[in-house]
């Protein structure tokens, strides 16, 4: 099953600093046929006004992976833990038997970032945060692993999760295959773009669910840049 779920049909909510949308049930916006994916619980499309962003607050037993696509975000937790991951990279936080943190956009421009919510393989994890670079001139034409819980991906940021969360920049006109077991699910999002999966087409920003196919093959229709998490 290859179904895209367009931009315009994401939920929403503008909060003036904070223009979010949402592939799956979140705060005020639910939708019965996109509470998750698998183990997927959360994909924001998030654009932070400058010199804004989230004051400290509370999580708990969730992998919670930012990827950053234009601008930076400064991170700040209640574990001692601080750092700024700007577009491109990558920042993984577990937030295990529970950690306060607060995330701002100190630039004078908006940051756009995708957060993406994995629910972890047990609960009662310790606590953690991670961020490295991932340079985008890197994965062209292939994909890498960002952020992993699966064995073999040591040059991923851990998380606590029987998940994956890739990321590849697709030349027009170029393909990619990436292999998958059909039992698990496969969430991607072109952050910029045009794609064609199958029969398929999706713009940029559109959410695409795929499970039950063990080979998806991605063709860029315009240069992209695409993620893409495959979960159990």
């Amino acid at each position: 099953m290859i179904e895209v779920r367009p931009f315009h049909s994401l939920g929403a909510a503008n909060h003036g600093w904070l223009d979010a949308h949402h592939h799956f049930s979140f705060a005020d916006y639910y939708d019965p046929q996109r509470v998750q994916w698998g183990a997927l619980r959360v994909w924001n499309d998030d654009t932070i006004a400058a010199q804004s962003g989230f004051p400290p607050h509370p999580h708990s037993d969730m992998e919670i992976v930012t990827y950053v696509r234009k601008g930076a975000i400064s991170h700040r937790d209640n574990l001692g833990n601080a750092g700024r991951t700007v577009a491109g990279d990558v920042q993984v936080m577990s937030a295990g038997t529970g950690i306060q943190h607060a995330e701002y956009n100190l630039e004078d421009e908006e940051t756009t970032l995708f957060q993406i919510w994995i629910m972890p393989d047990r609960r009662g994890h310790a606590p953690s945060w991670g961020t490295r670079p991932f340079p985008r001139d890197s994965r062209t034409g292939r994909f890498d692993v960002l952020a992993s819980g699966v064995a073999g991906d040591e040059d991923a940021l851990r998380i606590n999760a029987n998940a994956r969360v890739l990321g590849a920049t697709l030349p027009a006109g170029q393909s990619l295959r990436y292999e998958i077991d059909p039992d698990r699910h496969a969430y991607l999002v072109p952050a910029t773009g045009r794609i064609r999966i199958g029969d398929a087409e999706a713009q940029a920003r559109d959410g695409v669910a795929i499970t039950g196919i063990d080979t998806i093959e991605i063709t860029a229709l315009e240069d992209s840049e695409i993620v893409l998490v495959d979960a159990a």
